[in-house]
Order: structure tokens, then sequence, then C-alpha cells
């Protein structure tokens, strides 16, 4: 049967033969295993490179890796060096007991006493079960205070006399207080969450997840074993997590390095198109049309326009000689470079190469041994050069696309049988600007000059990209990520339900086909292990109004007294009251309310005497409010909740669809506890308690 052990430090230690208490040991094997990583520590500092780079650059390179790998060898204090506990029965690892943790420990001859939660090894912690024990007798799990080992809890998985069991080291590891940021979720990954995390490379996977899934964390916990399983591939081509803003980064940035990665990169899809500076705003009719992926086709073209035919043949000289290249021939030239469909700066290169290789066929006609470097010297020459000048000018992403915006002609052009008149008129500037730095460029504008400039000049491919939230964006936006990853894969993690922009994305299927990536496989998450089922249930009374046929998700947590909802004549009074009550819990709290309201809250949580923080602010002992605007709620989690007039958060969007979204996600951002305080009714999707 199972067996759940809690006792203080000092008892364990102080009681006669504590040796032989099973706590004690594990004591003593974490207290040898934080010695081994010291110890693997010091021989990292302790090397002397001095003499073993041939130049000054590597060392500099050996010098920043040996700094990375005293990094990721840090013994965090607060942190379980392991949290589980393998014993085998059978098979090639007959008797052997391995210890499960975020990273690799070994002992100075080399023997493991940690093994990386990564590695084949240790699957079996999230994978075995009574049905499929996958050779394992015993499952160990540890429960910690801090750093200090307090409890263990074990399952016999051979014993057929003991039950199936939730465990409750596991429960209350999920429920611990959330103070600070995300953190990682290797001690509580679950066998459908695994399968997902260590699915291969090679390959393309979209995770929808409703709220509390835990489809963030199993998308970053992807990236370190991905990292773990193909470092070396991935140390070439790079990683990439891209979030929906930067209090959701500043939210998740301590994960992987609390896994030892400390290499990933973090973006938002913003700063990957950062062409311009964008300082203008659109209508959402507008930001429609612009995200709408036949815009791509309408640059494409636009850039393309600028190839013209040669009028006149080509005279070069060389030395004595006058070789001849009649336009014809130069236009069968051009022709078959735009029916090869390369991009439009490759095909600009290979022009002149193409004109050279016909002068030098013309040479050697005449008897002549021409070389490489005679074509090298053709395709420079000035007379060959004005001719690639006429015939395919450059051209600037940016400059084009402020054409498109500001000439009715141009984007008409281009924009036939593709845009209608209205929707082109939806395009253009009211007041065109004159270049482009004084244009003031919109969000949407720069994802514009990004696929422009791709169309010029191949965008750079990295090996793995995570998409989070990928629900809210467009197709435009999906087309820019997907240039990130054309010849590496991706991991998608979104919820339709949570779509709260005007383009949010209504299926997966369109979703993945404008990322390129139309064959990756959906998975769904529906167990919840983060929203009580109390608090899950209320929100999901918003599904059949705004995302009819999706799931509702199952949330495996009980927590009676979850929710509560309160009418109020007082609004910010009562608010800030719901707000000192939360305060008595332990963890983190977050006032969420419509942005319209934000101002007036912070009056009156300024007047109170309560400090509060703004998203992606880290929580402290003095601060554990947030004041979370509901447009940068998604993704974010608190311990309790406190949700400010639900109706004006459903106002403050532009459609009621789009509003009930916002609500849900708003909705669902707590942990342990819920409250809602209203002054108008509630929303009549909601129902009452």
């Amino acid at each position: 049967m199972s067996v759940s052990v809690s006792v203080s430090a000092s008892a364990a230690s102080d009681a006669p033969g504590a040796l032989d208490d099973p706590l004690a040991r594990e004591r003593a094997h974490l207290t040898s295993s934080r010695a081994a990583l010291r110890a693997m520590r010091e021989d990292v500092e302790a090397l002397d490179i001095k003499d073993v780079t041939a130049n000054w650059v590597n060392s500099l390179v050996l010098g920043r890796q040996i700094e990375d790998r005293i990094k990721a060898l840090a013994d965090l204090a607060d942190t379980p060096l392991f949290f589980g506990r393998l014993d085998y029965l059978h098979t090639t690892q007959e008797g052997q007991r391995f210890y499960i943790g975020r990273r690799h420990v070994h002992d100075a001859d080399g023997d493991p006493m940690v093994i990386d939660w990564r590695a084949p090894v240790s699957q079996p912690y999230y994978q075995a079960s009574k049905k499929d024990p996958q050779d394992v007798g015993l499952r160990r799990r540890f429960g910690y205070t801090g750093g200090e080992l307090t409890a263990y809890e074990d399952e016999h998985l051979s014993d057929p006399e003991e039950l199936e069991h939730t465990s409750r080291l596991l429960q209350a590891e999920i429920e611990r207080p959330r103070v600070g940021p995300m953190r990682d979720i290797v001690a509580t990954i679950q066998p459908e969450q695994d399968g997902i995390v260590r699915s291969d490379l090679s390959g393309t996977v979209c995770v929808q997840g409703g709220p509390g899934t835990g489809k963030t964390a199993v998308g970053l916990h992807r990236v370190a074993y991905l990292l773990y399983a193909h470092r070396e591939r991935l140390a070439r081509t790079g990683t990439l997590v891209i979030g929906p803003n930067r209090s959701f980064l500043h939210y998740i940035e301590q994960v992987l390095p609390a896994l030892g990665e400390l290499e990933v990169q973090q973006a938002t899809v913003d700063d990957l198109v950062a062409h311009v500076e964008v300082r203008g705003t659109d209508e959402a009719a507008t930001a429609v049309v612009k995200g709408d992926a036949r815009m791509a086709e309408v640059l494409r073209r636009a850039v393309r326009s600028h190839v013209t035919l040669p009028k006149e043949s080509l005279m070069v000289v060389r030395g004595s000689r006058r070789w001849r290249v009649p336009a014809y021939e130069l236009g069968e030239m051009v022709r078959e470079l735009l029916d090869r469909d390369i991009r439009y700066g490759a095909a600009r290169e290979a022009l002149p190469q193409r004109i050279a290789h016909a002068v030098l066929v013309r040479m050697e006609e005449a008897g002549e041994a021409p070389d490489d470097r005679v074509q090298n010297a053709v395709a420079r020459n000035p007379a060959v050069k004005a001719v690639v000048k006429e015939c395919w000018p450059l051209v600037e992403p940016a400059k084009l696309v402020l054409r498109l915006l500001s000439d009715a002609d141009f984007l008409a052009e281009h924009a036939e049988g593709l845009l209608t008149e209205d929707e082109q008129k939806l395009l253009l500037w009211a007041k065109p600007a004159r270049s482009v730095k004084t244009a003031k460029w919109s969000a949407a504008d720069a994802v514009l000059i990004d696929e422009a400039k791709d169309l010029v000049e191949r965008t750079h491919s990295l090996g793995h990209v995570v998409l989070d939230e990928a629900q809210d964006l467009s197709p435009m936006q999906y087309r820019a990520v997907g240039r990130r990853c054309t010849t590496g894969s991706a991991t998608v993690l979104g919820d339709l339900a949570q779509g709260t922009t005007p383009w949010a994305t209504e299926s997966w299927a369109q979703a993945l086909g404008h990322l390129g990536k139309p064959e990756a496989v959906v998975e769904e998450l529906t167990a919840g292990f983060r929203v009580p089922r109390e608090v899950i249930a209320y929100a999901s009374r918003l599904l059949p109004h705004m995302s009819p046929g999706l799931a509702a998700v199952e949330s495996v947590r009980e927590n009676p007294g979850s929710l509560e909802v309160r009418p109020s004549d007082a609004l910010d009074e009562d608010v800030v009251a719901a707000c000192v009550e939360a305060l008595a819990h332990e963890g983190s709290i977050g006032l969420i309310a419509a942005d319209a309201r934000i101002a007036p809250l912070a009056e009156a949580l300024t007047a109170a005497g309560l400090a509060y923080l703004s998203p992606g602010e880290e929580t402290t002992a003095e601060s554990r409010l947030t004041l979370v605007p509901a447009s940068l709620a998604k993704g974010l989690e608190y311990d309790y909740v406190v949700l400010d007039e639900p109706a004006a958060v459903v106002d403050g969007e532009p459609d009621e669809r789009t509003g009930l979204r916002r609500l849900y996600v708003a909705l669902t951002r707590a942990v342990s506890g819920l409250t809602v305080v209203h002054a108008a009714p509630v929303p009549e999707q909601l129902g009452s308690l």
C-alpha cells in the first residue's frame, strides 16, 4: 500500500538509529548529492584553459562555455535536487535504484547520484502505472519545504493489492502557493503531458489546452527535453520561445534556467518583425485586413512588378573584342528567373551570372578558353550591371509597403481580384507619410514589411520554435513565425476559447496551414490541474456562447469554497476589501479588471495603503498584489484572484463574443480562490450560482 511520511528535520536527525529511518536515509542521499554537485562545479571552476586554445577567439568561446557550465551546475537552495525515485525489478536495470531530478549529478567515480528527468531511464517516473508498470517495482515521490526534504510517498506498482490513488504530495506540489515567476512542473508532469514533452524533434505539435491544463509548461519542458536529446543540432540551429507580450515572457523566463537551459531566446512576434519603429495603431477592421493571408499575394505581386524586360541588346567590351547579347535573349533569362519563382534578391544575384555565361559561350565559340574568373569579371562589367539595374532593380521592403499604403493606384493594381475596394480603402493612410522614418507604422504594418523582406531575402530558420497563446495570431503573423522554422519544427500552444483578438483563429488546421506546418499533430489536453473545479465549471458556462463545440476542461482539483460572487453597492471599496481578505492568505494575489477600470482601482488601492505591482513585476514579501488589466491577463496565474466588474470586461471589447472570451480568460487565472465583485449584473451567460 502507499506510504506517506512527514516529519520535522530535527526529529529525524535526533532520533536514535536515524539512518534506519527511510526519510533520514533519503536526506543523507540529498546531502551527498549536493556535495557531489558542488564538487562537479568546483572541478569546472578549476579548469585552466590558458594553454589549451590556439588563439584568443577560441579562448573566448571556451571561456564562455565554461561560464555557462558553471551556471548550469548551480545548486539552488530552494529547488529540490531530486523529486522522485525509481526502483527497477528486472531487465537491464535489475535491482537498480535511480533518483530523478532536474539535472544529472555523479560522484567522484562517475556513478550517477541523480538522473536527469529527461533521460530514457527516467521516463517511467511519469508513464508507469498499475496497468503498465514498465518494470518499476516502486515509485517514490518526495515532498519538500523550501529545499528541505520533509516527506515521501510510495507507490508499489507491482503489488496487485495496492489500489491506484491520487498522490497527496503531487497534489500539494500543484497547489503550492505561487509567489514570484512561473516555476517548472518537472515533478508533476502527467502521462499525457509527458508524451507531448518527449515527442520527436522532427515533427510539429499543436497543443489545444484549456485553462490550467499546463500547456505553457508542456511547451517549455519540451524545449528542455529537445535540448537534452538533440543538443548539438539545436546548438547549431537555435531555439526560440515566442510569447504574447513582455509581461508573459518575464513571468516564464525562469522556467528553463531552473532546468539548466540558459541559451534559449525569448521574444514576442513584434520583436521578430521590428524592422521599423511602431508608433501608430490600426482600427480593428484595418488590422484584420492587414493580417489577412491575402496580403501575402498582394506583396508578392508588388515585389515582382519591379521586374521589366530589357528593350535593347547588351554589348560587353573585353579588350579589343565586343560581345553582343540580343534583347530577346536577355528577356528569356529574365522570364526564366521569374518562372522559377525564387526570392527576388536571389534572382537579382543570379541574373548577372546568367548574362556572363551567355557571353562566355560566345567566347568559347570564337576559340577562346575563358574560366570562372572571366565569368565573374563579365558579371561585374558596368554594362551588365546597368542591365541588371534596369531589369531587376533593388527593392526596399519598407519603401514597398509604404507605397502600397500610400498610393491608391499602386495598391489597386496589385490587389485586383484579391481585396475589395472597401478593403483597399481601409488599408490606405489618410495622410500618406513622406518617408519610412516619418511614417507612423502599426504593428500590423511591421508584419507586412517582414513578409516583403522575406520575398526579397530568405529569413533565417531556427531548429525549433515554441509559439504560446497562438490562438490570437493573425494569418500574416503565423506566416512570420513560420518563416523562423521553415527547416525546423514547432510547438504551438493555445486555446481556441481564449482567442480575444479580432483576427483570432477559429481552427488549428487553418492556423497550422498559415504557419507552413499543415502536417502537424494536434494534441488536446482536457485535464485541468491548476484551476479549482468550482471555478472552471463557472467559467465554462461561457463556452457554448463563445466557442460552441469546444470541450470544457475537467479539473482534477476539488477546492470547496474556492468561488465567491459578491454584489456591491460601493464597487471600489468592496474590491479593495476583497484584496485585503485575499492578502490574508499565503501566495500571490491578482486583481483583474477591464482596462478602463485600472486607473480608478489604482487610486483606490493607493488610498487604502495597499502596495501593488504591474504584470511581469516579481512579487515580494512586501508586495504580493498585482493589478492586472484584463488585456494582459492571458497566460498569467495567481493563487487568489479578485475579479472586478465582469460586465465591464465584456463591454471593453469590440463585440460580445470577444468580450466573453476575455472574461473567460480573467475567470480562469486563479489557483486557489476566485472572488468576483460586481455592481452591474453579471453577464447573463454566466447565470446564477
